[in-house]
C-alpha cells in the first residue's frame, strides 16, 4: 500500500515538474524567438501551436484515448466553440505580441491580473457578484501593477496595452466558457475542447498570418537556410505549447483545484526569477515590490473566493 502510494506521490510530483517546465519553457522560449532572435513573426508563432494543439490532441484522444472522446452535437454548439477559440486567439495572439516588447517579469505581473479581469467579466455579462471581501482583495493586485508600471526599467507603452488586452481576453474566455458550454450536453473537457478549437484557431490565424506577415513562411525558409535551428526551435516551441494544455489537464485531474491555484500563484513568481536569471533584463525595486503586492492580493484573493463559497 506505501508502495502505491510513494508511486502515485511521485508520479503527482512529475506532472507538476512537467507542468511548470512546460509553461515556462513555452513562454521563454517565445520571448527568445521573438525578441532576442529576432523572429518577428507572433501571429505565424501562434498559427504553429495551435497547429501542433490540432495534430497532437487529435493523436491523443483518437489513437491514444487518453480521455473519450466527446462528439459535437449541433451547429450551434459548434459556433459556440469558434467563438471561443477567437477569443483565444486574441489572448495568445496578444501575449506573444507583447513579449516582442516586454521582459517575462513585467509580462507575468500583467498576467497575474487575470482575477480582476474575471471578476470584471463575471459581473458585466452574468452580473455574478462576489462577497465584498472579495473585491477587496483585487485592490493590491491592480495597484500591484500599477507600481510595477511605474517602475518597470523597460516599459513600452504598446507592448504593456496589447498585454493588458491579452489578461483580458483570457479572464473572458473563462467567463465565456461558463456561460456557452456549461448544459448538461455540451460541457466538453479541455482536452476535447482543444482538440475542436485549435483547428478553428489555424483557420482564423491563417489569413491574418497570411495579410499581417507577408512571405512569413518564405522569410522563415530562409532563415533555415542560414540557421537550421530556427525550424527545431518552431517544432520544439509548437510541441511545448501542447504539453503546456495537457499537463495543466492532467495536473487538474490528479490534484484538486485548490492545489492548482497555489501552484499557478507560484508558477508566475518562479517564471519571473527564471527569466531574469536567464535574460538578465533590468529590475528596480519599485518594479519588484509592486510585482510582490500583485501576488499577495491574488494569494488572498483565492482565500476570499474559497471563503466565500
Amino acid at each position: 500500500m506505501s508502495s502505491m502510494k510513494g508511486s502515485t506521490r511521485f508520479f503527482t510530483i512529475g506532472l507538476v515538474t512537467a507542468w511548470y517546465s512546460s509553461n515556462i519553457g513555452v513562454l521563454l522560449l517565445n520571448k527568445y524567438l521573438l525578441s532576442n532572435y529576432g523572429f518577428k513573426y507572433p501571429i505565424f508563432l501562434t498559427m504553429c501551436h495551435m497547429t501542433a494543439c490540432s495534430l497532437l490532441s487529435y493523436i491523443a484522444i483518437v489513437w491514444l484515448k487518453m480521455v473519450p472522446m466527446q462528439t459535437i452535437r449541433s451547429r450551434v454548439q459548434f459556433m459556440k466553440i469558434s467563438a471561443l477559440s477567437l477569443v483565444f486567439c486574441a489572448s495568445v495572439v496578444s501575449g506573444n505580441i507583447s513579449l516582442r516588447y516586454l521582459p517575462v517579469s513585467f509580462n507575468q505581473a500583467i498576467g497575474a491580473t487575470t482575477p480582476f479581469f474575471t471578476a470584471v467579466f463575471a459581473y458585466l455579462m452574468m452580473f455574478k457578484r462576489e462577497a465584498w471581501l472579495t473585491y477587496v482583495t483585487l485592490i493590491p493586485v491592480v495597484t500591484g501593477v500599477i507600481i510595477a508600471s511605474g517602475g518597470e526599467p523597460s516599459f513600452h507603452l504598446f507592448g504593456f496595452i496589447v498585454c493588458v488586452g491579452a489578461t483580458a481576453a483570457r479572464a473572458l474566455k473563462t467567463v465565456l466558457q461558463g456561460i456557452l458550454l456549461s448544459s448538461e450536453g455540451e460541457m466538453l473537457n479541455s482536452m476535447n475542447l482543444l482538440m475542436y478549437m485549435a483547428p478553428v484557431a489555424v483557420v482564423l490565424l491563417l489569413p491574418a498570418t497570411l495579410f499581417m506577415e507577408e512571405n512569413v513562411v518564405g522569410i522563415t525558409l530562409a532563415l533555415a537556410r542560414d540557421d537550421i535551428r530556427i525550424i527545431w526551435y518552431l517544432l520544439f516551441n509548437s510541441a511545448l505549447a501542447y504539453f503546456v494544455n495537457l499537463t495543466n489537464f492532467l495536473v487538474t485531474k490528479h490534484t484538486s483545484a485548490l492545489t492548482l491555484q497555489v501552484l499557478g500563484n507560484a508558477k508566475g513568481t518562479v517564471a519571473v526569477v527564471v527569466s531574469i536569471l536567464i535574460f538578465r533584463n533590468p529590475v528596480s525595486v519599485t518594479g519588484m515590490l509592486g510585482y510582490s503586492l500583485t501576488v499577495i492580493g491574488v494569494i488572498l484573493y483565492s482565500e476570499a473566493k474559497k471563503r466565500s463559497k
